[in-house]
């Protein structure tokens, strides 16, 4: 694989931002390190230690984070590692057989190179790849 990776992040789909940005400034001392509209969603970044909690709010009844909200209710969606090399980490998890949602990096929030890894193939979790 590559070499030891971190924990960028932790993104949660929420239908109201504002109201868990609050919550979450408050009970875990949090503070806000970027905020912006990101495809049809408000995402948000609250830093926390080393990582981020990324707040995901749909702006429209469609799009991943629309479905995942009617499918299960606001909660976890995803965790990210960060990576320096993230077509390593791709090629490395496709050799192990791991299913690739994102075959080749593509542009997230942040302007961060991304990648998603299929939940079927890790324990269930949704997991994302991103090189800053």
């Amino acid at each position: 694989m590559t070499d030891k990776m971190v924990i960028d992040h932790v993104g949660i789909a929420t239908d109201d931002l504002d109201d868990l940005s609050e919550l979450y400034t408050e009970l875990f001392g949090a503070e806000i390190a970027h905020t912006e509209t990101f495809d049809g969603m408000n995402v948000e970044f609250l830093a926390v230690g080393d990582a981020y909690f990324e707040l995901l709010e749909p702006l429209e009844s469609t799009g991943a984070i629309a479905s995942y909200l009617d499918g299960n209710g606001p909660g976890l969606h995803h965790v990210a590692v960060a990576t320096d090399d993230i077509e390593a980490a791709l090629a490395g998890a496709a050799e192990m057989g791991v299913d690739l949602i994102d075959e080749e990096p593509r542009e997230g929030a942040w302007g961060h190179d991304v990648a998603f890894l299929h939940p079927k193939s890790t324990g269930g979790i949704l997991f994302e790849f991103v090189e800053h």
